[in-house]
């Protein structure tokens, strides 16, 4: 009876989903994104050169000059086509609003497709097992950060799908002991090389990658991975490496950023970066939003996480004359982060089990994917922390779930593994707690939409 319910749950749910994505398409304008100007200089910039050559902005033209060219590519054809048909003064700006939209439908495209690779690498490690992937649909879809960020013009929109698609591949050679054939080592290859070129974040997802190798006892098994990895890794170097060698010529690093980059020194940062200890840190439960609680990491990443701190989706700090319940939307993104606690408490404790299984020494193959997952979300989180240490800034305003989007998908696998173990050994409790975040979903549905 209660797996019937789960199920129409789960119906109801990616309606539900899909209802959501549409509204943000037809109300959210990515123009009000984070750094939205630039982004859009870059597509217009390529688009001039388009289809004849691909030539990069350097950084008199944009400052987001140091990304990579992938996430702009679908936006400047649909600028050239544009071009092409419509009549204006200005072509540039008129055809704005059309790539706009049109990208991001294609990157809504790309979250659904995502899911489907996700439900895949599930069905590799749990055979046909429906109700994990009723779960999953369930913890991916709590994130608010997926709504936000799947309608900005955005290069982690394509971290998240190439990497979908990486862990299916990844849970067919493991599968088969790390035995691998030329199509799955050339198949993972090229989306090294793919999302290397979307976004320099992906970088930390590969240094998990090459973590794992440690974590294999078997030394038969150890040297088909690295011969696996070595191949994958050459050939995404092929296919991704003239840009950051590119970069290196150019402005002398291969992760040129638009912040000069300083040693890192935790002295970097206050105190209060590290620990939220500051006066306004229990604002987190009261009006989290900016400019509370400024440069503190983890209250920063958590409202952002489940709701919208800095004010470019849910609402706008930046004219409180212009959307929707303006001034009352911190009381009620306060009750969205106290809410919140239940799934985030699942989210921590997933982390903590899985943690128990990188240290165990029997893994099978559901401890395996496991480990690799933990290993992701690990060198995510630090690898951020460097960042956020080496490129200070006195608001904070580094500190996006967004940019490390990675890691909430990454924990949202690895808490739906941790929620069916329970549901095998304990159906009350799990039934308990998957109708609480069923609950929770329904609260944070309005930070969900967008309110511009």
């Amino acid at each position: 009876m209660q797996i019937r319910l789960i199920k129409h749950c789960t119906t109801l749910l990616a309606i539900t989903l899909v209802a959501f994505f549409s509204y943000n398409i037809y109300s959210y304008d990515p123009l009000n994104g984070y750094d939205a100007e630039a982004h859009h200089t870059y597509i217009d910039f390529i688009a001039m050169y388009l289809p004849a050559d691909l030539n990069l902005p350097d950084d008199t033209i944009t400052r987001e000059f140091f990304n990579p060219p992938v996430p702009y590519l679908f936006p400047a054809m649909v600028a050239v086509v544009c071009r092409n048909i419509i009549e204006a003064e200005n072509l540039v700006t008129a055809c704005q609003p059309i790539y706009g939209n049109l990208t991001q439908i294609f990157q809504a495209l790309l979250f659904f497709a995502s899911l489907l690779f996700y439900k895949k690498f599930f069905k590799n490690i749990y055979k046909n097992e429906k109700v994990i992937n009723y779960i999953f649909l369930l913890m991916v879809g709590l994130l608010t950060v997926n709504f936000k960020t799947f309608v900005m013009i955005r290069g982690e929109v394509y971290i998240i799908f190439f990497h979908s698609i990486m862990l299916y591949v990844f849970s067919r050679i493991l599968i088969k002991n790390y035995k691998f054939n030329k199509y799955e080592v050339l198949g993972f290859g090229t989306l090294i090389g793919l999302m290397a070129l979307s976004r320099q974040w992906s970088f930390l997802l590969f240094l998990g990658y090459g973590m794992y190798f440690f974590f294999i006892t078997s030394l038969a098994e150890k040297k088909r991975y690295f011969n696996f990895l070595t191949y994958s890794f050459l050939i995404g170097f092929v296919l991704s490496g003239w840009f950051y060698i590119g970069l290196f010529f150019e402005y002398g690093s291969f992760t040129a950023f638009n912040m000069e980059t300083k040693p890192f020194k935790f002295s970097n940062q206050p105190l209060s970066f590290y620990f939220p200890i500051s006066q306004e840190s229990y604002m987190v439960f009261t009006k989290p939003i900016r400019p509370y609680f400024r440069n503190e990491f983890l209250p920063i990443l958590f409202s952002d996480l489940w709701g919208d701190y800095w004010g470019y989706f849910s609402f706008t700090s930046r004219n409180l004359e212009q959307g929707r319940n303006q001034l009352i939307i911190g009381d009620y993104l306060a009750r969205v982060n106290i809410v919140s606690l239940i799934p985030t408490a699942i989210l921590i404790i997933g982390f903590i089990y899985s943690i128990k299984k990188v240290i165990s020494k029997n893994k099978d193959l559901k401890d395996r994917s496991m480990v690799l997952l933990s290993l992701l979300s690990i060198f995510t989180v630090l690898g951020y922390l460097w960042f956020l240490v080496t490129h200070p800034t006195g608001s904070g305003d580094t500190n996006k779930a967004t940019y490390v989007i990675q890691l909430f998908h990454c924990l949202s696998l690895i808490s739906t593994m941790y929620l069916y173990e329970i549901f095998q050994k304990n159906k009350k409790i799990f039934y308990i707690l998957y109708f609480s975040l069923i609950s929770v979903f329904v609260h944070n549905s309005s930070a969900m939409l967008s309110h511009f």
